[in-house]
């Protein structure tokens, strides 16, 4: 029960403190992909904490679960998680985290369903405002040209994935701004940055009382859109998409004095323009390091009884 207990205390712990933690690091605005991967871990910690705890508790609440879990452990390993105490509190403690895990699971399952359904409303809005031509068969990413007075450009996907552009969007963007807007969209694509996106969201509705995951679906947000601006970058150049940005947005508000939905577009425009060099590579493999050893603490903690019993 001491290790169900103290994998829950990290839990909490590790949902509070993370995000105070990695808000006064600036770092992310240079590596938004490695700070993409340190968001992933610690919310997978958070996770992996309460799973474990749960299990635990399960094990010392029910011989059956225990039975499975600790079928291959020797004796004396089984007797150093010391199962056989606090067993009510155990069971209650199994059944709330096998509720918050049942929760998530549905509060992802309804995120997708909505987004299929949305999805699904803008094909068929598509195909009416762009009907296919006769023995016409688009291929994956086909560029679509659709008349708008408004500017834009945004990525539909499905089983067959169309890259929309409006009429304005094509008379306002010059030389290679079209292709630095569909190279950002491509780069949301090959990363499945959607997944990321429904996951956090998920997560933040489920549980909007615990920190971690609200601050994951905002950083989400925002990462994933500086992750895709540098694939462009690199491509096109960081002037180009910066340009670009401006081109599909200045008649939105977002550059006035008062910016309207969207805050984040002129510090991603300052990002671009700024122009800040990258980290070292060394200091980049030591932040990946440091996030995938995140999980593992999680773990470390649940097999401390075990080693001890192991070893002495």
């Amino acid at each position: 029960m001491l290790v169900s207990l103290a994998l829950l205390g990290l839990g909490l712990l590790t949902a509070v403190a993370a995000p105070r933690m990695l808000a006064r690091v600036e770092w992310p605005e240079r590596e938004p992909v490695v700070a993409l991967w340190v968001w992933q871990c610690v919310v997978a910690a958070v996770l992996l904490c309460f799973a474990l705890s749960m299990t635990f508790s399960a094990a010392a609440a029910w011989q059956a679960v225990r039975g499975h879990v600790f079928a291959p452990a020797p004796r004396a390993v089984v007797e150093a998680y010391e199962l056989g105490a606090h067993g009510p509190w155990s069971a209650v403690l199994a059944v709330l985290l096998a509720c918050g895990g049942l929760w998530t699971g549905a509060m992802l399952t309804r995120e997708v369903r909505r987004a299929r359904l949305r999805h699904r409303h803008k094909r068929a809005e598509l195909r009416d405002r762009s009907p296919l031509l006769p023995g016409e068969e688009p291929g994956p990413d086909a560029l679509v040209l659709l008349e708008g007075e408004r500017p834009d450009a945004w990525r539909l996907p499905g089983p067959v994935p169309r890259l929309v552009v409006t009429t304005a969007a094509l008379r306002r963007l010059k030389g290679h701004q079209l292709d630095a807007v569909l190279a950002h969209e491509q780069g949301h694509a090959r990363a499945r940055h959607d997944w990321l996106l429904h996951c956090s969201s998920a997560l933040a509705t489920g549980f909007p009382q615990i920190p971690v995951f609200a601050a994951f679906r905002d950083e989400m947000h925002r990462l994933v859109e500086l992750a895709a601006d540098d694939v462009a970058s690199r491509r096109y150049g960081r002037l180009t998409i910066a340009l670009a940005l401006v081109e599909l947005n200045e008649d939105r508000g977002v550059f006035g004095p008062c910016p309207a939905a969207d805050a984040q577009l002129p510090r991603r425009v300052h990002r671009l323009l700024t122009a800040e060099p990258r980290l070292p590579a060394s200091r980049r493999l030591r932040l990946t390091a440091a996030g995938a050893f995140v999980p593992v603490v999680p773990l470390l903690v649940a097999f401390v009884p075990a080693l001890r019993a192991a070893l002495g």
